[in-house]
């Protein structure tokens, strides 16, 4: 009786075949093994649970860490200054202002990874055309460090280069490492990052609009952007994965905690327009 190991990421489909037929399909070739592979859909198929708004997750934690750190710091170092409404007044500029350039920010970042891909395409379908010797190379080297020779890996040569489209993908995913980005996540990704930049800078400004002395006002923003920004570092480096949750948790709350602190030693010993210190 033998028993067969199943490789990570093996599906297993609950058909009967002869005897001699499963000697041929329990030893798959390696390229079959690297390479992916279309999944027959079957009741026993094994389905691997993967979290699917990772682009929304990353913009939201841009924009919110951002959002949640900045205007801290700066209404904290404002509130030495003793005037609510001026912290408010320019808490409000800033919050809007950053929360503009941030969503820009994303804006031009998308579309440069946009322009970055059709370069990379473009250049790649041109490669293929007129020294098409050289990609095919480039795809032994590829799989070289996996132990898979030119003769190994000769049928896939044959495939791609029946098919020129799947060949500049694969040379795009496979040599450049390059996935091709959604042209319409552009707009989505800055308003989002725009979005939860502002939402963030709220929690900080929002005790200086409801009590009137900027120092009580200033122990409460403190207190709540700290329980704020450590909750959302513990649900960050939990969708990331993260082993640890509870020290990205603390670490995000530091940093917070540190940048309000220096802003607001920075703005207390900053001399007023009359030469004095603001007491």
């Amino acid at each position: 009786m033998s028993t067969n190991k199943l490789q990570p990421g093996s599906v297993v489909l609950n058909v009967n075949v002869s005897g001699s037929q499963r000697g041929r399909e329990a030893a798959p070739t390696e390229t079959s093994r690297l390479l992916p592979r279309t999944r027959s859909l079957s009741c026993d198929s094994h389905i691997e649970p993967h979290f699917e708004g990772a682009e929304i997750i990353r913009d939201v934690v841009v924009g919110l860490s951002d959002g949640l750190t900045v205007p801290f710091a700066l209404t904290a170092g404002l509130a030495s200054l003793g005037d609510s409404r001026f912290v408010v007044l320019a808490g409000m500029a800033e919050i809007v202002a950053g929360a503009i350039s941030m969503g820009l920010g994303g804006y031009l970042a998308g579309k440069s990874e946009i322009e970055h891909y059709d370069s990379e395409y473009a250049r790649e379908a041109k490669e293929i055309r007129e020294v098409p010797e050289r990609e095919e190379a480039e795809i032994v080297e590829i799989f070289e460090p996996y132990g898979l020779d030119r003769e190994s890996i000769e049928p896939l040569l044959v495939k791609l280069k029946a098919n020129p489209e799947q060949w500049i993908e694969f040379m795009m995913k496979f040599e450049l490492n390059l996935e091709k980005p959604d042209s319409s996540r552009v707009w989505v990704s800055a308003l989002t990052i725009g979005g939860s930049y502002f939402m963030g800078g709220l929690v900080p400004l929002i005790p200086y609009m409801v009590v009137p002395d900027s120092y009580t006002a200033l122990t409460i923003s403190i207190l709540s952007t700290l329980v704020v920004l450590f909750i959302f570092g513990y649900f960050k480096a939990k969708l990331l994965g993260v082993t640890k949750p509870l020290k990205s948790a603390f670490e995000m709350m530091l940093v917070g905690a540190c940048a309000s602190g220096a802003a607001y030693g920075i703005a207390k010993a900053m001399p007023q327009p009359d030469g004095y210190f603001i007491k």
